[in-house]
């Protein structure tokens, strides 16, 4: 069997991962289709409006320091870069799929518990899905590097708790619990460089949600915030 050009280049496991099934939903996030991660982080996809469900997780613990995650070197899309606790995409199944938002919510925490477990070795009784806290949806359009990219309707979850990590270090190369203050240096610093959603929720919504994360019920909303 000959060798492609993407596996010389990829690692075996990220390659695999590419073949996952996302949601294709339109601009509204009504499903429209199925599509491989593949093609959904493709930007001659993307270009041409593909447009995929994802969530982010911020997971808290109980003095309020919010768990940052470095993506491994081995990642596609956006490796070795700082973002918040886990970022990934629901399934096109039936566990993690949703028309009406209700639904989709339910289906991205489902997914959320899954990603906590693959990248950060969380297990599902630290991280009852009940206790999860949606708050909004923000719509944005980021390259990546070579052929890559992110066009996302992206869930925004918090948790608060005190876990048990054992890290994959196909997902993860390092990690670490921060208060706001020690985040904001971080961004300040050249060092760290960070993934384009992150720094968008960052701007816009964090900072104000994370002085109340035991009442951060009431920072929901059911809104699309287009970030394009």
């Amino acid at each position: 069997m000959s060798v492609t050009q993407e596996q010389m280049l990829y690692d075996e496991e990220q390659l695999r991962l590419m073949e996952e099934v996302c949601i294709v939903v339109d601009e509204n996030d009504k499903p429209v289709r199925s599509g491989s991660k593949k093609e959904c982080h493709l930007m001659e996809n993307i270009n041409t409006g593909l447009l995929h469900r994802a969530f982010s997780m911020f997971l808290f613990d109980n003095e309020n320091r919010l768990l940052l995650q470095q993506r491994a070197a081995e990642k596609i899309t956006f490796p070795s870069l700082w973002t918040n606790t886990c970022c990934s995409h629901p399934l096109d199944v039936a566990s993690e799929r949703g028309s009406e938002l209700d639904e989709a919510i339910s289906g991205v925490k489902s997914a959320a518990q899954r990603k906590l477990l693959h990248e950060l070795g969380i297990k599902a009784e630290y991280i009852p899905k009940d206790k999860y806290q949606f708050l909004t949806r923000i719509h944005y359009l980021a390259p990546s590097i070579e052929k890559w990219g992110e066009h996302e309707i992206d869930y925004i979850l918090f948790y608060k708790g005190q876990v048990e990590l054992d890290i994959n270090p196909n997902e993860v190369q390092a990690y670490k619990y921060v208060t706001m203050d020690e985040l904001k240096a971080m961004f300040e610093d050249p060092q760290y460089k960070f993934t384009p959603w992150f720094k968008l929720i960052c701007q816009h919504f964090l900072f104000h949600w994370w002085t109340d994360v035991d009442h951060s019920s009431k920072f929901q909303d059911r809104e699309i915030h287009r970030m394009l």
